[in-house]
């Protein structure tokens, strides 16, 4: 008979999982950077590449809090944000919408990490892991922060471009 799943197996999955989504954003970051037209959007990607490493990093530290390796699980979910992303930077290349589609991808990705992180908190609070709730709670904070400033891009020039062309 198998061990019965405890929270415990849940927020180590659900980390992985993570741990995974954000190595796999960290390839596609440049991409979207050299793809996007706008020196704004360039610049964003790029610094939320930097962002990302950081949130790497602390991830890894979460890992050594509960005394298991630093292994991502492959991530569905982010793989198919990511492919959607790449199906959009063909498609649009070179076209006023390619922005916005870039954009409205990179929103995919935060929202996604914003409910994996929202979890894991409360999981880790469940668990008694207060080390690992400042960690979670820097990183969710950055990725709401970035959403924000990416519907500002939005709003501001990307959508009003890839309209008016």
């Amino acid at each position: 008979m198998a061990t019965e799943k405890t929270l415990n197996d849940l927020f180590l999955d659900t980390l992985k999982d993570i741990y995974y989504a954000e190595k796999q954003i960290l390839k596609a970051l440049p991409k979207m950077a050299r793809a996007a037209q706008s020196e704004e959007g360039k610049a964003g990607f790029l610094q939320h590449r930097d962002e990302t490493q950081a949130q790497v990093e602390r991830l890894e530290q979460v890992f050594e809090m509960i005394g298991k390796p630093a292994r991502g699980k492959t991530c569905e979910a982010i793989q198919g944000i990511i492919a959607e992303a790449e199906e959009i930077m063909d498609e649009f290349k070179g076209t006023a919408a390619l922005d916005a589609g870039l954009i409205s991808s990179a929103q995919a990705v935060e929202h996604y990490e914003i409910a994996r992180y929202g979890t894991l908190i409360a999981w880790a609070k469940q668990l008694g892991l207060k080390d690992a709730v400042p960690l979670l709670q820097a990183t969710l904070a950055e990725e709401e922060a970035t959403d924000k400033k990416l519907t500002r891009i939005a709003e501001s020039s990307a959508n009003v471009k890839g309209k008016a062309a």
